[in-house]
Protein backbone atom coordinates (compact mmCIF):
# COMPACT_ATOMS: atom_id res chain seq x y z
CA UNK A 1 0.00 0.00 0.00
CA UNK A 2 1.65 3.37 -0.89
CA UNK A 3 0.82 6.78 0.97
CA UNK A 4 -1.69 8.04 -1.18
CA UNK A 5 -3.56 4.50 -0.68
CA UNK A 6 -3.03 4.72 3.10
CA UNK A 7 -4.38 8.50 3.36
CA UNK A 8 -7.72 7.39 1.22
CA UNK A 9 -8.07 4.28 3.31
CA UNK A 10 -7.45 6.52 6.99
CA UNK A 11 -10.13 8.94 5.55
CA UNK A 12 -12.13 5.99 4.63
CA UNK A 13 -12.10 4.23 7.96
CA UNK A 14 -12.69 7.67 10.23
CA UNK A 15 -15.97 8.26 8.62
CA UNK A 16 -18.68 7.60 11.82
CA UNK A 17 -20.54 4.72 10.75
CA UNK A 18 -17.95 3.91 8.41
CA UNK A 19 -17.81 -0.09 7.21
CA UNK A 20 -15.34 -2.19 5.80
CA UNK A 21 -14.74 -5.60 5.21
CA UNK A 22 -11.73 -5.72 8.27
CA UNK A 23 -12.66 -3.10 10.65
CA UNK A 24 -16.59 -3.23 11.19
CA UNK A 25 -18.25 0.30 12.24
CA UNK A 26 -17.48 1.85 15.13
CA UNK A 27 -20.11 4.52 16.03
CA UNK A 28 -19.19 7.67 16.99
CA UNK A 29 -22.04 9.96 19.18
CA UNK A 30 -22.67 13.49 17.18
CA UNK A 31 -20.79 16.22 18.59
CA UNK A 32 -23.00 18.44 21.08
CA UNK A 33 -22.03 21.70 22.49
CA UNK A 34 -20.82 21.68 26.10
CA UNK A 35 -23.52 23.39 27.52
CA UNK A 36 -26.07 20.55 26.77
CA UNK A 37 -23.99 17.88 28.47
CA UNK A 38 -23.45 19.74 31.96
CA UNK A 39 -25.73 20.84 34.39
CA UNK A 40 -26.45 24.54 34.49
CA UNK A 41 -25.57 24.70 37.99
CA UNK A 42 -21.96 23.40 37.10
CA UNK A 43 -21.53 25.83 34.16
CA UNK A 44 -19.37 28.77 35.33
CA UNK A 45 -21.86 32.14 35.30
CA UNK A 46 -18.89 34.27 33.47
CA UNK A 47 -15.41 33.20 30.87
CA UNK A 48 -12.23 32.70 32.80
CA UNK A 49 -9.86 35.90 32.42
CA UNK A 50 -7.64 34.63 29.63
CA UNK A 51 -4.75 36.03 27.83
CA UNK A 52 -5.94 37.56 24.41
CA UNK A 53 -2.75 36.95 21.98
CA UNK A 54 -2.54 37.11 18.17
CA UNK A 55 -2.62 34.07 16.39
CA UNK A 56 1.35 34.59 14.91
CA UNK A 57 2.40 35.25 18.70
CA UNK A 58 0.77 32.43 20.06
CA UNK A 59 2.74 29.99 17.48
CA UNK A 60 6.22 31.73 17.80
CA UNK A 61 5.63 30.93 21.80
CA UNK A 62 4.87 27.13 20.97
CA UNK A 63 7.12 26.84 18.53
CA UNK A 64 9.97 28.60 19.97
CA UNK A 65 9.33 26.25 23.22
CA UNK A 66 9.80 23.12 20.88
CA UNK A 67 12.93 23.78 20.15
CA UNK A 68 13.91 23.25 23.47
CA UNK A 69 13.16 20.19 23.60
CA UNK A 70 15.57 16.86 22.92
CA UNK A 71 13.56 14.30 21.53
CA UNK A 72 13.90 11.41 19.41
CA UNK A 73 12.46 13.32 16.27
CA UNK A 74 15.28 16.10 17.25
CA UNK A 75 18.28 14.37 18.27
CA UNK A 76 20.11 10.90 18.40
CA UNK A 77 18.61 9.20 22.07
CA UNK A 78 21.03 6.69 22.88
CA UNK A 79 19.59 5.83 25.81
CA UNK A 80 20.58 2.15 26.82
CA UNK A 81 17.47 0.03 28.45
CA UNK A 82 15.12 2.80 27.53
CA UNK A 83 15.13 1.94 23.76
CA UNK A 84 13.96 5.57 22.16
CA UNK A 85 13.52 4.52 18.65
CA UNK A 86 11.59 6.58 16.06
CA UNK A 87 7.67 6.40 15.93
CA UNK A 88 6.35 6.41 12.22
CA UNK A 89 4.33 9.19 12.32
CA UNK A 90 2.01 6.91 9.57
CA UNK A 91 1.11 5.09 13.04
CA UNK A 92 -0.12 8.56 14.61
CA UNK A 93 -1.81 9.24 11.48
CA UNK A 94 -4.09 6.26 11.94
CA UNK A 95 -4.15 6.03 15.67
CA UNK A 96 -5.76 9.26 16.32
CA UNK A 97 -8.13 9.07 13.21
CA UNK A 98 -11.61 10.20 14.32
CA UNK A 99 -13.27 6.94 13.58
CA UNK A 100 -10.86 5.31 16.86
CA UNK A 101 -9.80 8.04 18.71
CA UNK A 102 -13.73 9.25 19.72
CA UNK A 103 -14.30 6.07 20.92
CA UNK A 104 -15.42 6.06 24.71
CA UNK A 105 -14.34 3.07 26.63
CA UNK A 106 -18.18 2.62 28.08
CA UNK A 107 -19.48 2.13 24.61
CA UNK A 108 -21.36 -0.71 23.99
CA UNK A 109 -19.70 -3.69 22.78
CA UNK A 110 -22.11 -3.84 19.22
CA UNK A 111 -20.56 -0.35 18.85
CA UNK A 112 -17.15 -0.48 18.55
CA UNK A 113 -16.37 -3.83 16.98
CA UNK A 114 -13.80 -2.54 14.72
CA UNK A 115 -11.38 -1.66 17.76
CA UNK A 116 -12.00 -4.74 19.45
CA UNK A 117 -11.22 -6.80 16.51
CA UNK A 118 -8.30 -5.02 16.06
CA UNK A 119 -7.35 -5.91 20.06
CA UNK A 120 -8.64 -9.20 20.02
CA UNK A 121 -5.73 -9.77 16.73
CA UNK A 122 -3.44 -7.83 18.65
CA UNK A 123 -3.99 -10.35 21.74
CA UNK A 124 -3.16 -12.97 19.20
CA UNK A 125 -0.17 -11.16 17.81
CA UNK A 126 1.48 -10.60 21.20
CA UNK A 127 1.35 -15.04 21.60
CA UNK A 128 2.68 -15.64 18.22
CA UNK A 129 5.65 -13.13 19.14
CA UNK A 130 6.11 -14.71 22.74
CA UNK A 131 5.57 -18.05 22.03
CA UNK A 132 2.50 -18.03 24.88
CA UNK A 133 -1.06 -18.86 25.04
CA UNK A 134 -2.99 -16.39 26.99
CA UNK A 135 -2.63 -12.27 27.29
CA UNK A 136 -4.16 -9.17 28.65
CA UNK A 137 -3.27 -6.23 27.21
CA UNK A 138 -4.69 -4.07 30.46
CA UNK A 139 -1.35 -3.08 32.32
CA UNK A 140 -0.19 0.19 31.55
CA UNK A 141 3.39 0.13 31.41
CA UNK A 142 6.20 -2.26 31.04
CA UNK A 143 6.89 -2.15 35.31
CA UNK A 144 2.88 -2.71 35.69
CA UNK A 145 3.34 -5.53 33.06
CA UNK A 146 5.73 -7.40 36.10
CA UNK A 147 3.59 -6.44 38.92
CA UNK A 148 0.61 -7.93 37.09
CA UNK A 149 2.25 -11.26 36.15
CA UNK A 150 3.35 -11.59 39.73
CA UNK A 151 -0.18 -10.99 40.84
CA UNK A 152 -1.08 -13.68 38.64
CA UNK A 153 1.58 -15.76 40.16
CA UNK A 154 0.61 -15.26 43.88
CA UNK A 155 -3.29 -16.18 42.28
CA UNK A 156 -2.06 -19.25 40.89
CA UNK A 157 0.11 -20.67 43.99
CA UNK A 158 -2.84 -19.66 46.40
CA UNK A 159 -5.46 -21.68 44.13
CA UNK A 160 -2.77 -24.94 43.70
CA UNK A 161 -2.34 -24.83 47.58
CA UNK A 162 1.04 -23.65 47.73
CA UNK A 163 1.03 -20.88 50.09
CA UNK A 164 4.78 -21.02 51.42
CA UNK A 165 6.05 -19.99 47.87
CA UNK A 166 7.13 -16.83 48.59
CA UNK A 167 10.53 -16.07 47.40
CA UNK A 168 11.30 -14.23 43.76
CA UNK A 169 14.65 -14.53 42.87
CA UNK A 170 16.48 -11.85 40.55
CA UNK A 171 19.56 -11.55 39.30
CA UNK A 172 21.76 -8.42 40.24
CA UNK A 173 22.06 -6.85 36.54
CA UNK A 174 17.84 -6.57 36.78
CA UNK A 175 16.24 -3.30 35.88
CA UNK A 176 15.28 -2.01 39.53
CA UNK A 177 11.06 -2.07 39.12
CA UNK A 178 12.25 -6.29 39.15
CA UNK A 179 12.51 -6.23 43.53
CA UNK A 180 10.03 -3.49 43.31
CA UNK A 181 7.30 -5.31 41.96
CA UNK A 182 7.98 -8.71 43.69
CA UNK A 183 7.74 -6.40 46.96
CA UNK A 184 4.37 -4.75 46.24
CA UNK A 185 3.11 -8.20 45.15
CA UNK A 186 3.93 -9.73 48.52
CA UNK A 187 7.18 -11.73 47.52
CA UNK A 188 10.57 -11.71 49.12
CA UNK A 189 13.25 -10.61 47.10
CA UNK A 190 16.47 -12.96 46.81
CA UNK A 191 19.62 -10.84 44.75
CA UNK A 192 21.41 -13.64 42.45
CA UNK A 193 24.80 -12.99 41.82
CA UNK A 194 26.40 -12.66 38.16
CA UNK A 195 29.53 -14.47 37.41
CA UNK A 196 32.42 -12.94 35.46
CA UNK A 197 30.91 -12.89 32.40
CA UNK A 198 27.94 -10.92 33.04
CA UNK A 199 25.54 -13.35 32.69
CA UNK A 200 23.67 -15.64 35.89
CA UNK A 201 25.73 -17.52 38.10
CA UNK A 202 24.23 -20.67 37.78
CA UNK A 203 26.14 -22.02 41.05
CA UNK A 204 24.38 -18.93 43.18
CA UNK A 205 20.98 -19.66 41.86
CA UNK A 206 21.32 -23.56 42.95
CA UNK A 207 21.76 -22.23 46.44
CA UNK A 208 18.48 -20.26 46.58
CA UNK A 209 16.60 -23.33 45.26
CA UNK A 210 13.89 -25.38 47.30
CA UNK A 211 9.97 -25.39 47.73
CA UNK A 212 9.69 -21.80 49.15
CA UNK A 213 10.75 -20.66 45.49
CA UNK A 214 7.83 -18.75 43.80
CA UNK A 215 9.29 -16.96 40.73
CA UNK A 216 12.90 -16.29 38.54
CA UNK A 217 12.75 -13.30 36.93
CA UNK A 218 15.35 -12.81 34.06
CA UNK A 219 15.96 -10.19 31.78
CA UNK A 220 16.95 -12.05 28.34
CA UNK A 221 18.97 -10.56 26.95
CA UNK A 222 20.12 -8.89 29.67
CA UNK A 223 20.49 -5.15 30.74
CA UNK A 224 24.60 -5.79 30.04
CA UNK A 225 23.18 -6.35 26.16
CA UNK A 226 24.45 -10.08 26.57
CA UNK A 227 21.71 -13.17 25.33
CA UNK A 228 21.71 -15.98 28.56
CA UNK A 229 23.68 -19.30 26.80
CA UNK A 230 22.58 -21.08 29.96
CA UNK A 231 18.58 -20.15 29.40
CA UNK A 232 16.77 -23.42 28.84
CA UNK A 233 19.05 -25.21 31.73
CA UNK A 234 18.16 -21.90 34.05
CA UNK A 235 14.15 -22.21 33.26
CA UNK A 236 14.28 -26.42 33.31
CA UNK A 237 15.96 -25.88 37.03
CA UNK A 238 13.35 -23.54 38.20
CA UNK A 239 10.61 -25.68 36.37
CA UNK A 240 12.46 -28.69 38.53
CA UNK A 241 11.37 -27.00 41.85
CA UNK A 242 7.92 -26.37 40.88
CA UNK A 243 8.68 -22.22 40.38
CA UNK A 244 7.70 -20.17 37.30
CA UNK A 245 9.99 -18.19 35.28
CA UNK A 246 9.41 -14.26 34.23
CA UNK A 247 10.83 -12.24 31.12
CA UNK A 248 11.33 -9.15 31.66
CA UNK A 249 10.50 -8.17 28.35
CA UNK A 250 12.19 -4.98 28.15
CA UNK A 251 14.90 -6.05 25.27
CA UNK A 252 12.25 -7.96 23.36
CA UNK A 253 13.68 -5.85 20.43
CA UNK A 254 17.14 -7.63 20.18
CA UNK A 255 15.28 -11.18 19.52
CA UNK A 256 12.20 -10.63 17.67
CA UNK A 257 11.36 -13.35 14.74
CA UNK A 258 14.72 -14.89 16.39
CA UNK A 259 13.80 -16.79 19.40
CA UNK A 260 10.63 -16.75 21.67
CA UNK A 261 10.14 -16.82 25.50
CA UNK A 262 8.14 -19.18 25.57
CA UNK A 263 10.07 -21.75 23.37
CA UNK A 264 12.93 -21.70 25.89
CA UNK A 265 11.20 -21.74 29.22
CA UNK A 266 9.16 -18.70 29.90
CA UNK A 267 6.13 -18.98 31.62
CA UNK A 268 5.38 -15.30 31.74
CA UNK A 269 6.26 -12.36 30.14
CA UNK A 270 5.52 -8.36 29.80
CA UNK A 271 5.82 -6.17 26.66
CA UNK A 272 6.96 -2.19 26.55
CA UNK A 273 4.95 -1.83 23.79
CA UNK A 274 7.23 1.34 23.24
CA UNK A 275 10.35 -0.41 22.96
CA UNK A 276 9.71 -3.27 21.12
CA UNK A 277 7.09 -2.13 18.71
CA UNK A 278 5.92 1.49 18.29
CA UNK A 279 4.82 4.41 20.89
CA UNK A 280 5.49 7.70 22.04
CA UNK A 281 7.26 7.62 25.35
CA UNK A 282 8.62 9.84 27.78
CA UNK A 283 7.39 12.32 30.93
CA UNK A 284 6.30 9.00 32.52
CA UNK A 285 4.16 8.17 29.74
CA UNK A 286 1.94 7.43 28.31
CA UNK A 287 3.00 3.92 28.81
CA UNK A 288 1.35 -0.04 27.67
CA UNK A 289 2.86 -3.10 29.36
CA UNK A 290 0.92 -6.04 28.19
CA UNK A 291 1.64 -10.11 29.78
CA UNK A 292 1.25 -13.43 27.93
CA UNK A 293 1.32 -16.02 30.05
CA UNK A 294 1.19 -20.37 29.52
CA UNK A 295 -2.46 -21.75 29.49
CA UNK A 296 -2.32 -23.06 33.48
CA UNK A 297 -1.70 -19.20 34.20
CA UNK A 298 -4.88 -17.86 31.87
CA UNK A 299 -7.33 -17.76 34.71
CA UNK A 300 -5.98 -15.68 36.58
CA UNK A 301 -5.67 -12.93 33.97
CA UNK A 302 -7.14 -9.83 34.55
CA UNK A 303 -10.30 -8.87 33.16
CA UNK A 304 -12.01 -7.96 30.35
CA UNK A 305 -10.25 -10.11 28.12
CA UNK A 306 -11.62 -9.55 24.30
CA UNK A 307 -13.19 -13.20 23.06
CA UNK A 308 -14.42 -13.70 19.60
CA UNK A 309 -17.97 -15.21 19.15
CA UNK A 310 -18.25 -16.32 15.25
CA UNK A 311 -17.71 -12.77 13.51
CA UNK A 312 -18.41 -10.78 16.39
CA UNK A 313 -16.36 -9.59 19.61
CA UNK A 314 -16.77 -8.52 23.11
CA UNK A 315 -14.91 -8.15 26.69
CA UNK A 316 -15.42 -10.97 28.53
CA UNK A 317 -15.65 -10.62 32.39
CA UNK A 318 -16.46 -13.68 33.84
CA UNK A 319 -13.79 -15.05 34.91
CA UNK A 320 -14.02 -16.29 38.16
CA UNK A 321 -10.38 -16.94 39.18
CA UNK A 322 -8.92 -13.61 37.66
CA UNK A 323 -7.09 -11.05 40.00
CA UNK A 324 -9.46 -8.60 38.77
CA UNK A 325 -9.09 -5.20 37.04
CA UNK A 326 -5.26 -3.36 37.62
CA UNK A 327 -6.06 -0.43 35.12
CA UNK A 328 -9.19 1.39 34.33
CA UNK A 329 -11.16 -0.30 31.15
CA UNK A 330 -9.12 -2.34 29.08
CA UNK A 331 -5.98 -0.88 28.18
CA UNK A 332 -4.17 2.13 26.93
CA UNK A 333 -5.75 1.78 24.45
CA UNK A 334 -3.74 4.59 21.84
CA UNK A 335 -0.88 2.57 22.11
CA UNK A 336 -1.49 -0.36 21.93
CA UNK A 337 -2.64 0.40 18.37
CA UNK A 338 0.27 2.22 17.54
CA UNK A 339 1.99 -1.53 18.47
CA UNK A 340 -0.59 -2.95 15.88
CA UNK A 341 0.36 -0.74 12.92
CA UNK A 342 3.83 -1.10 13.55
CA UNK A 343 3.39 -5.60 13.67
CA UNK A 344 0.44 -4.97 10.63
CA UNK A 345 3.25 -2.98 8.55
CA UNK A 346 6.60 -5.51 9.43
CA UNK A 347 4.76 -8.47 9.07
CA UNK A 348 6.79 -11.52 10.54
CA UNK A 349 10.59 -10.92 7.97
CA UNK A 350 10.06 -6.80 9.15
CA UNK A 351 10.11 -7.89 12.79
CA UNK A 352 13.08 -9.95 12.29
CA UNK A 353 15.20 -7.31 10.48
CA UNK A 354 14.18 -5.19 13.32
CA UNK A 355 16.12 -7.38 15.45
CA UNK A 356 18.69 -7.57 12.80
CA UNK A 357 19.99 -4.15 12.54
CA UNK A 358 19.34 -3.39 16.55
CA UNK A 359 21.99 -6.22 16.94
CA UNK A 360 23.92 -4.84 14.09
CA UNK A 361 24.26 -1.09 15.13
CA UNK A 362 24.57 -1.77 18.43
CA UNK A 363 27.93 -3.94 17.52
CA UNK A 364 29.24 -1.24 14.83
CA UNK A 365 28.78 1.29 17.86
CA UNK A 366 30.83 -1.15 20.38
CA UNK A 367 33.53 -1.98 17.80
CA UNK A 368 34.09 1.68 17.26
CA UNK A 369 34.15 3.04 20.60
CA UNK A 370 35.71 -0.34 22.49
CA UNK A 371 39.51 0.72 22.01
CA UNK A 372 39.16 4.29 23.87
CA UNK A 373 36.71 3.04 26.22
CA UNK A 374 36.39 -0.03 28.73
CA UNK A 375 33.97 -2.38 27.67
CA UNK A 376 33.99 -5.20 30.87
CA UNK A 377 32.07 -7.80 29.28
CA UNK A 378 33.64 -8.61 25.94
CA UNK A 379 33.56 -7.25 22.53
CA UNK A 380 29.69 -8.65 21.26
CA UNK A 381 26.57 -7.79 22.65
CA UNK A 382 22.64 -7.62 21.27
CA UNK A 383 20.99 -4.75 21.04
CA UNK A 384 22.57 -2.09 23.68
CA UNK A 385 26.18 -2.34 25.35
CA UNK A 386 27.80 -1.35 28.67
CA UNK A 387 30.73 0.92 28.36
CA UNK A 388 32.99 1.91 31.39
CA UNK A 389 34.48 5.12 32.30
CA UNK A 390 36.37 3.26 35.34
CA UNK A 391 39.80 3.86 33.80
CA UNK A 392 39.78 7.57 32.75
CA UNK A 393 37.78 8.33 36.34
CA UNK A 394 41.04 6.50 37.49
CA UNK A 395 43.87 7.97 35.10
CA UNK A 396 42.12 11.41 34.56
CA UNK A 397 39.47 11.87 36.95
CA UNK A 398 37.00 11.96 33.94
CA UNK A 399 33.75 10.18 35.09
CA UNK A 400 30.78 8.68 33.53
CA UNK A 401 28.80 11.88 34.16
CA UNK A 402 31.61 14.24 32.62
CA UNK A 403 31.12 12.55 29.81
CA UNK A 404 27.38 12.71 29.57
CA UNK A 405 27.32 16.40 30.14
CA UNK A 406 29.77 16.80 27.40
CA UNK A 407 27.69 15.31 25.01
CA UNK A 408 25.05 17.54 25.60
CA UNK A 409 27.49 20.47 23.99
CA UNK A 410 27.33 18.44 20.95
CA UNK A 411 23.54 17.71 20.44
CA UNK A 412 23.42 14.23 21.32
CA UNK A 413 21.45 12.91 24.54
CA UNK A 414 23.49 11.21 26.61
CA UNK A 415 22.98 7.30 27.28
CA UNK A 416 22.23 5.80 30.45
CA UNK A 417 24.36 6.30 33.58
CA UNK A 418 25.47 4.42 36.32
CA UNK A 419 22.95 1.42 35.41
CA UNK A 420 23.56 -1.55 35.84
CA UNK A 421 24.96 -1.21 39.11
CA UNK A 422 27.09 -4.15 38.54
CA UNK A 423 29.25 -2.08 35.73
CA UNK A 424 31.30 1.08 37.65
CA UNK A 425 31.16 3.88 35.78
CA UNK A 426 28.51 3.08 33.54
CA UNK A 427 27.61 4.01 29.90
CA UNK A 428 24.68 2.07 28.91
CA UNK A 429 24.54 2.56 24.96
CA UNK A 430 21.71 1.62 22.83
CA UNK A 431 21.69 2.89 19.51
CA UNK A 432 18.81 1.13 18.25
CA UNK A 433 17.94 -0.52 14.88
CA UNK A 434 16.19 3.28 12.97
CA UNK A 435 19.79 4.99 13.26
CA UNK A 436 21.84 5.66 9.85
CA UNK A 437 25.46 4.51 9.82
CA UNK A 438 26.29 8.28 9.41
CA UNK A 439 24.50 9.01 12.40
CA UNK A 440 26.41 6.28 14.36
CA UNK A 441 29.64 7.56 12.91
CA UNK A 442 28.96 10.87 14.29
CA UNK A 443 28.16 9.78 17.82
CA UNK A 444 31.36 7.33 17.90
CA UNK A 445 33.73 10.26 16.81
CA UNK A 446 32.02 12.92 19.52
CA UNK A 447 33.06 9.78 22.47
CA UNK A 448 36.43 9.65 20.81
CA UNK A 449 37.03 13.80 20.37
CA UNK A 450 35.53 13.67 24.60
CA UNK A 451 38.02 11.03 25.39
CA UNK A 452 41.01 13.44 24.77
CA UNK A 453 39.70 16.33 26.26
CA UNK A 454 41.24 17.79 29.42
CA UNK A 455 39.95 17.13 32.42
CA UNK A 456 39.23 20.36 33.55
CA UNK A 457 37.18 21.43 30.53
CA UNK A 458 35.18 18.21 30.86
CA UNK A 459 34.26 18.91 34.24
CA UNK A 460 32.81 22.62 33.53
CA UNK A 461 30.76 20.60 30.35
CA UNK A 462 27.97 21.46 29.37
CA UNK A 463 29.39 24.79 27.89
CA UNK A 464 26.50 26.06 25.50
CA UNK A 465 23.25 25.43 27.44
CA UNK A 466 21.47 27.88 29.56
CA UNK A 467 21.59 25.87 32.55
CA UNK A 468 24.52 24.07 33.17
CA UNK A 469 25.17 22.03 35.84
CA UNK A 470 22.15 22.57 38.30
CA UNK A 471 21.62 20.45 41.93
CA UNK A 472 19.82 17.73 40.65
CA UNK A 473 18.31 16.59 43.51
CA UNK A 474 17.62 20.04 44.62
CA UNK A 475 15.92 20.97 41.33
CA UNK A 476 13.59 17.73 41.81
CA UNK A 477 12.32 18.18 45.11
CA UNK A 478 11.91 22.19 44.90
CA UNK A 479 11.15 23.16 41.25
CA UNK A 480 11.07 26.73 40.83
CA UNK A 481 7.92 27.51 38.97
CA UNK A 482 6.91 30.50 36.99
CA UNK A 483 3.49 30.29 37.74
CA UNK A 484 2.11 28.96 41.14
CA UNK A 485 -1.15 28.09 41.61
CA UNK A 486 -3.34 30.75 43.78
CA UNK A 487 -3.73 29.83 47.35
CA UNK A 488 -7.16 30.08 49.42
Amino acid sequence: MNNQQSTELLFELSKPGRRCHRLPACDVPETRPVSDLLPANHLAATSPSLPEVAEIDLIRHFNNLSTRNMCIDTNFYPLGSCTMKYNPKRHERWATSPGFANLHPLQEDDTCQGMLELLYEMQQYLCEISGLHAVSLQPAAGAQGELTALFVAAAYFRDIGQNQRKRVLIPDSAHGTNPASAALAGFEAIKIKSDTQGLVDLEDLKKHLDDRLAVFMITNPNTLGLFERQIQTITDLIHAYGGLVYLDGANMNAILGITRPGDFGADMQHYNVHKTFTGPHGGGGPGSGPITVRQHLAPYLPTPIVVREGDRYRLDYNRPKSIGRVRSFFGNVGILFRGYCYIRTLGPDGLKAVSENAVLNANYLLARLKHAYEIPHGDRCMHEFVASARLLRREKKISAMEICKRLLDFGYHAPTVYFPLVVPEALMIEPTETESKETLDAFADTLLKIREEPAEFLQKAPHTLSISRPDEVKAAKEPILRWKPAVG
